[in-house]
């Protein structure tokens, strides 16, 4: 399933702070640490359909969907992508991969042991091999290989083109052990996560030189050890292909070759029915074709119920039929045409179908997460309680329903950023910025002084306006005074005036104001506001000349005669308090065919819209957000999610701008570069959130051209408080206090309110039903060795079952 996340390989750059007390975000309680009774909510199961090696046959080839060729095969690098990964797996050792449970744990194929046997004066890690493992060439793997790993990535020698180093720089040397099989690492200062380190294991011969890092592992790995051995690459073909390894001394794989083949995600569907590839990664569209092609199995030769031509009623086609065959030549060629081209597409549309059949979709929860990302460099949101508030306006249980609801999968919203549901580390730390709550949302954004009305206020220092409409203000209008520029307070509120009259409206005012501030989703407490709005009925007063809103100017219009009943009774509703016209309202509220004096008279501006009036502002400006999303055919829930925020957002007074782009420049030119307010992007899991995130968290530092060095924390929001927390979290080999630490960064993180974790993104992979040990595997890494047909009869290639 194609998903816009950020691109791994980001250099992470580690930083070294001073212990601060000072500059901690202030809330009142930072709630999202569990009690030690509560118990962590499960994950969802991974969907592979597991199958126990003796029952898997050997020998045949499977075809495995990717997005495009891997840029590079160094994992280390920076344009390293999600092929990268993919292929390697299978290729080079990992030492402690995730396992269900999103927790690493021991490679017995690679290892015997690794643990901790010094802590004082240094911590001191001992690898223990498998006297087995050896590289493809015949070569033990050992000391050497972690030696030149260490020194490529440690960052000391910039002429190693490296994109991480995390870990590697707090090594202080690595030495041989008791024996050959013993690999001995020495640290600095102390490292938690040692665990994530020298994963994926490089043999001496690439990571010895820069020449071999930089560009000898970039197209091709002469020498391997995993399952399988890289025996080419097809750029014209677009393929990967992997044959068995002869020398892998664990269990033998199962398949003779493995083949990723580079499809892009809008063509996933025709790849699965033409034969091409035996599992992919689809989008729900796709899953839901293959789950209407195994119901439509028993249909017994019946028309399909959807598709081309599938909504056609009876009266239209019989008209179709009576056009084709009329009298009229020219209609019935250009009918037969589209009749004859209806036909192919649905004879292409069930022949698809077909072929879909034999497909199954294994479903899960991806090991990565998507969030609402707030841009907090600048504008409004650079306003803490701006974040906040747009924040609790989200319903984050029904942005989760909208995307995993109708996939069957569980609709819940994620608690934390640094763990997912499963993982041992996780808890919902979501309390510390607080439930949805639109009526605290409006009050956060009140006291950030964004009001309705706002909009059409002057600056404080800006004036502005005839005197025939100071005057008119003088009279009774709503706002601050033009001469003095005092502004009118968010609570509805005004200063007494003598004159008897005044009194009575502006008491009427304060109670509106006071109604608004409760519940400022109604519409008609933007009616009263001073907007430009004439009211209708009023035809014998002159017009209010009120101050247009930004982007528009004072046309003289005519009230639409459509609205003219809706805008009488709203509107006279809230003029009577004022004017003391408790008929007219009466009598308006008497002619449900129109209004009377649905004419305004010359000079009285046009009416805003409806969403204008809700509005809110500041100065003269309206609080309209730049809302980015990707345009790709992929993306479509990332455009429904962002669809339903802009309209949760609308109901507190915060407008958007929605902007579409393509995706191949929607995190480059958009989210890195910070050209947005509001985004939709994912971070993968990782089992150790300590060093995975702190970059992703990391407060942002001034370089020295004036710009922000971010590292990876594209929202730009940042704490010293957070960091921290981080770097304690880092260095503690006590993985319970670890953990504890990440909860309470996790709590300051949602405080930030610079990223609003959604929900986990679903998993979704069309596989070949004889498939065993493959599919969807939630947080686990695939055993490649064990994925194989399920039998003999029905092991095969692609091109076997295309004939």
């Amino acid at each position: 399933m194609s998903h816009v996340g950020v691109p791994r390989g980001t250099v992470r750059k580690r930083r070294t702070l001073a212990l601060l007390t000072t500059g901690v975000l202030t809330i009142p309680v930072l709630a999202g640490c569990s009690s030690g009774d509560e118990e962590a909510p499960r994950g969802v199961a991974q969907d592979i359909a597991p199958t126990a090696r003796q029952a898997v046959a050997d020998g045949s080839t499977v075809n495995w969907a990717i997005d495009a060729l891997p840029a590079t095969f160094n994992a280390f690098q920076a344009d390293a992508d999600s092929a990268t990964t993919r292929v390697t797996e299978a290729l080079l050792p990992t030492l402690f991969p995730m396992d269900k449970a999103g927790q690493p744990r021991l490679n017995p194929d690679y290892l015997e042991s690794a643990k901790v046997i010094e802590r004082e004066p240094k911590q001191v890690v001992l690898y223990k091999l498998n006297q087995q493992a050896v590289w493809s060439d015949g070569r033990e793997i050992g000391a050497p290989d972690f030696v030149a790993q260490w020194r490529a990535l440690r960052g000391k020698d910039s002429a190693f083109w490296t994109a991480r180093n995390s870990g590697y720089e707090r090594i202080e040397k690595i030495e041989r052990g008791a024996d050959d099989l013993q690999v001995r690492v020495t640290f600095s200062k102390p490292y938690g996560d040692w665990r994530s380190l020298f994963s994926p294991l490089y043999p001496k011969e690439i990571t010895g030189s820069p020449e071999t890092f930089n560009d000898g592992a970039r197209t091709t790995l002469k020498n391997t050890a995993g399952p399988f051995v890289l025996r080419g690459v097809s750029k014209a073909d677009g393929t990967v292909t992997l044959a068995r390894n002869p020398r892998w001394w664990g269990d033998k794989a199962k398949l003779d070759t493995l083949v990723f083949r580079a499809v892009a995600p809008k063509d996933r569907t025709k790849a699965l029915t033409d034969g091409t590839v035996d599992v992919a990664d689809v989008d729900p569209s796709t899953a839901d074709r293959i789950t209407l092609a195994r119901r439509d199995r028993g249909g017994n030769g019946q028309p399909l119920t959807h598709g081309p031509g599938a909504d056609v009623s009876p009266a239209a086609a019989l008209y179709s039929y009576a056009v084709a065959h009329g009298s009229d030549e020219k209609a019935a060629e250009a009918e037969q045409a589209a009749r004859a081209k209806n036909r192919k597409a649905v004879l292409a549309y069930a022949a698809e179908q077909k072929a879909l059949r034999d497909f199954a979709v294994r479903k899960s929860l991806e090991p990565a997460y998507t969030q609402l990302a707030l841009n907090g460099e600048s504008g409004p949101l650079a306003d803490d309680r701006v974040r906040r508030a747009v924040a609790r306006a989200l319903d984050r249980e029904e942005l989760a329903r909208t995307v995993l609801g109708p996939l069957g999968l569980p609709a819940k919203p994620l608690g934390s950023h640094l763990a997912l549901a499963g993982q041992p580390g996780y808890a919902d730390g979501s309390g510390a910025l607080g439930e949805q709550n639109e009526k605290e949302a409006r009050a956060l954004l009140a006291d950030a002084g964004w009001t309705r009305g706002g909009a059409l206020q002057q600056p404080k220092d800006t004036k502005a306006g005839s005197e025939a409409e100071k005057k008119g203000e003088k009279e009774g209008e709503d706002g601050a005074d033009a001469d003095t520029g005092e502004e009118k307070k968010s609570t509805g509120g005004a200063e007494k005036e003598e004159n008897a009259e005044k009194k009575d409206a502006e008491k009427a005012d304060k109670d509106e104001g006071k109604a608004d501030k409760a519940s400022r989703d109604e519409e008609d407490s933007a009616a009263s506001r001073d907007e430009g709005l004439y009211i209708v009925g009023e035809d014998d007063k002159p017009a209010a000349h009120a101050p247009a809103a930004t982007g528009t100017s004072a046309v003289p219009a005519l009230a639409p005669a459509r609205h003219a009943a809706f805008q009488s009774a709203a509107l006279l509703r809230q003029a009577a308090a004022v004017l003391g016209e408790d008929g007219a309202v009466a009598a308006q509220d008497k002619q449900p065919g129109g209004a009377a004096g649905a004419y305004a008279p010359a000079g009285t501006p046009a009416p805003a819209p409806a969403a204008a009036k809700g509005q809110l502002g500041k100065d003269g400006k309206a609080l309209t957000l730049r809302f980015v999303l990707p345009s790709g055919p992929g993306s479509q829930s990332l455009r429904a999610v962002g669809d339903k925020i802009a309209a949760m957002l609308e109901k507190i007074g915060i407008g958007t701008e929605i902007t579409k782009v393509p995706d191949e420049s929607y995190f480059k030119d958009h989210i890195a570069s910070g050209v947005y307010d509001l985004a939709l992007y994912s971070w993968p899991a990782s089992a150790y959130p300590a060093t995975d995130g702190r970059p992703i968290y990391a407060k942002p530092e001034p370089a020295t051209d004036g710009s922000l060095l971010v590292e990876q924390n594209y929202t730009r929001v940042g704490t010293d408080h957070i960091d921290q927390l981080f770097d304690r979290a880092a260095g503690e080999l006590d993985e319970k206090a670890a953990r504890d630490l990440m909860k309470q960064a996790d709590a300051r993180i949602w405080a930030a309110a610079g990223s609003i974790p959604l929900y986990q993104r679903p998993q979704l992979v069309a596989v070949d039903k004889k498939l065993a040990n493959v599919g969807a595997f939630g947080f686990a890494a695939p055993r490649y060795q064990d994925i194989g047909f399920k039998n003999r009869q029905a092991a095969g290639s692609s091109a076997d079952r295309k004939k």
